[in-house]
């Protein structure tokens, strides 16, 4: 089992009396409620971060369109006349 560490944490009464609430109807304490919180905070930073990295890197990088090259910028603005 992993060794645990005691904080201490100040909530308002009324926050702290509906969480009790909550923690009796799912048969768990306060304390391991705050835990649960936190390793999913935990686990959505590092998901977070890993996306934001991967995005940043590909921005740097470029994206692969695989669109045919125009052959110069007159070419993109060409327009064609309808008689």
């Amino acid at each position: 089992m992993a060794v645990k560490q005691s904080i201490t944490v100040a909530i308002e009464p009324g926050l702290l009396k509906k969480a009790r609430a909550v923690a009796v109807r799912r048969g768990r304490s306060v304390s391991a409620l705050l835990a649960d919180e936190l390793r999913e905070l935990v686990a959505d930073d590092r998901a977070y971060v890993a996306a934001h990295r991967n995005a940043v890197s590909m921005l740097k990088t470029g994206f692969a369109l695989e669109g045919a090259r125009m052959q110069d910028r007159t070419e993109a603005h060409a327009t064609r006349r309808i008689r």
